[in-house]
């Protein structure tokens, strides 16, 4: 193969991922030529209304996906927790790359942590998972919708558009924002539970075995196990972006930590499951542990989250 095309999008840090998976491609196959097809999807131009009113995160990969279903790109990098559980037929997840900081974080030019929040600071998240977690443990506070890139949303919060925005570590590091503003506070797992593949990247691919081996050296073995376990979960719970699910799996050594929140979106009811189980049984374990969330009553409270959601918060 002389030429590998790499469908993206134009923000910033979706920009950087894909150059970093250029450069990597470039390094292993130094007779490969990698170039980029930068477009616009859907969710970036709809800046104005909630991804879960719209159509979810999806939004962000579909012009992505018809590019390398016409044979205009052969592979597309994103977060992947943005990556939907089920792909187009002919594409595939082909990679998933070594995990950085998995954690959330609160970022503020007043204040140093969420602890440290006034009754009712303003909070800027259009997460459902963020929102139902902060609420759940600060009712008090207001929390208002905030789309737009990192770029945008810390721009906004500099202007004084919020007390605190909440957005994801690995991004805001892997863009060197952390000094952009006064506190950067990461928040800790057991306080609010990441989405499912948070922190890592996802290389979606045309299904061809050629492309798949290309790619295959960018695999990172833990957490390709973390993430199957994480998406599983939410596979099984038929969650997307209109419902508030959070999933974390972190391996140690030889076993895997697992631990999972679903709930309403204003945090009035939260169901929360933790459980260990050996590292061998990772293709097992996100559906054992959707089934024992499930027989709490996650999918009642689910559906009351997702007509919540679309009914009352947008």
């Amino acid at each position: 193969m002389r030429e590998l095309i790499i469908a993206t999008r134009g923000s910033k840090l979706a920009l950087w991922q894909s150059w970093y998976i250029k450069a990597k491609l470039e390094e292993k196959y130094p007779s490969i030529s990698v170039k980029l097809n930068i477009m616009k999807t859907k969710g970036d131009k709809i800046l104005d209304t909630p991804l879960a009113k719209i159509g979810g995160k999806g939004l962000f990969t579909k012009e992505l996906e018809d590019a390398m279903l016409k044979g205009e790109a052969h592979i597309a990098v994103h977060s992947l927790k943005d990556v939907p559980v089920v792909f187009p037929k002919g594409l595939v997840l082909g990679a998933i790359t070594k995990r950085e900081d998995v954690r959330d974080a609160m970022l503020s030019q007043k204040y140093e942590n969420i602890n440290a929040l006034p009754k009712n600071a303003i909070v800027g998240t259009t997460s459902l998972r963020r929102r139902m977690q902060l609420l759940h443990a600060r009712p008090d506070l207001i929390i208002k919708n905030l789309r737009g890139n990192i770029n945008t949303r810390i721009e906004k919060l500099k202007k004084g558009e919020f007390d605190a925005v909440i957005l994801a570590v690995a991004g805001v590091k892997r863009l060197g924002l952390e000094s952009e503003i006064r506190y950067f506070s990461p928040i800790d797992t057991d306080f609010m539970i990441p989405a499912m593949g948070q922190a890592a990247l996802g290389v979606e691919t045309v299904d061809k075995a050629e492309i798949l081996e290309i790619i295959n050296f960018l695999n990172d073995d833990d957490c390709v196990m973390e993430t199957r376990v994480e998406r599983d979960f939410v596979k099984r719970l038929e969650g997307g972006c209109q419902v508030p699910i959070g999933v974390n799996a972190k391996i140690d050594k030889n076993n895997i930590h697992i631990k999972a929140v679903v709930g309403l979106p204003n945090g009035k009811e939260l169901l929360h499951v933790r459980i260990e189980t050996k590292r061998e049984n990772y293709e097992n374990a996100g559906g054992e542990l959707a089934d024992i969330i499930i027989a709490k009553g996650a999918q009642d409270i689910l559906a009351r989250a997702e007509k919540m959601a679309l009914e009352t918060i947008f």
